[in-house]
């Protein structure tokens, strides 16, 4: 894996494009599509890695935002066309000139409180969800109007960083589950202060264990970015818990067999959720959970030939 630091324009293909170049690699993929006005971590997968992208996709993910208000857009951010206006009122503005980071006026902390607290979204109109087979967002381009239904999402923090009455802004950091839309909380935290909005910046801070610190540049030169290659095995071991095979364990997983309770680390027994199975000199053999019956399934196999 490589975790790469997205800049503001190409979309989430065209930097798996690039790696996929700089690597001479066909089987490059990436975990959690970036629209091309976000920036920041995008962890890309090589190879057998790709085999863990479902794993990572699954993890919370951690953004900056900055949203404009004021002024609504089609696509809910500053690609998109205007579609409204609503100046914000007067004791917005002064809630707005008064709050900083480290203090938040009530009407913004309250409209804050509503979104920690939401548990169902409305995707934006301009987005990848298909219906009947098609993208939403093809149906948006012709101007028609997708009926979306709203998804779960769950908020494990969200907090004010800066705003400003002039013009109307407010910047905040949250951490997400997966399927929450950042350019949605715009629409809906606008539309709790009164007002509407629309996003200007997002920057994806964190992606499940993956940090901004050590994120490269796509500009990065092949044989740099070659060497910065996470290996498959710690790799897997950043997206899941770990587990030890036993040398007939490694047999029966390599084979797709169920694997014996005593050929699995004593730690792992009866424990239900994916682990990245290890052999013993390191080298990932699978991941695999466990049944009812206290042996281990194999979810997915890598190859022998995998680097550790």
């Amino acid at each position: 894996m490589l975790v790469i630091d997205k800049p503001r324009g190409p979309t989430s293909h065209a930097v798996v494009a690039r790696v996929r170049r700089l690597l001479s690699r066909r089987e490059v993929g990436h975990a959690g599509t970036l629209d091309p006005m976000a920036t920041g971590v995008l962890v890309v997968a090589i190879g057998e890695a790709t085999k863990l992208v479902p794993y990572l996709t699954a993890e919370n993910k951690s953004y900056e935002a900055t949203i404009a208000l004021g002024v609504a857009t089609d696509t809910l951010d500053a690609e998109g066309t205007e579609t409204a206006r609503v100046p914000p009122s007067d004791a917005l503005k002064a809630a707005l000139a008064k709050s900083t980071g480290a203090f938040v006026a009530a009407e913004i902390e309250a409209a804050l409180a509503i979104e920690r607290a939401r548990t169902s979204q409305v995707p934006p109109a301009f987005s990848a969800i298909k219906q009947a087979g098609e993208r939403a967002y093809e149906k948006a381009r012709r101007g028609e109007t997708p009926e979306l239904a709203a998804r779960s999402v769950s908020v494990a923090s969200l907090r004010l960083l800066d705003a400003s009455d002039d013009p109307p802004w407010l910047a905040v950091a949250m951490e997400v589950a997966k399927g929450y839309y950042v350019r949605s909380l715009a629409r809906d935290l606008a539309a709790s202060l009164g007002t509407v909005g629309h996003l200007t910046a997002l920057r994806r801070t964190r992606s499940g264990s993956f940090a901004l610190d050590e994120a490269l540049s796509m500009d990065t030169p092949a044989d740099e970015l070659a060497a910065r290659v996470l290996p498959l095995a710690h790799a897997a071991a950043r997206v899941l818990p770990v587990a030890e095979l036993a040398e007939n364990g490694v047999i029966d997983a390599r084979h797709g067999r169920p694997v014996r309770a005593e050929d699995i680390a004593a730690s792992s027994r009866g424990a239900s959720v994916p682990r990245a199975w290890l052999d013993a000199r390191g080298v990932l053999v699978a991941i695999g959970d466990m049944n009812e019956d206290g042996t281990g399934r194999v979810l997915r196999g890598f190859a022998v030939t995998s680097s550790s």
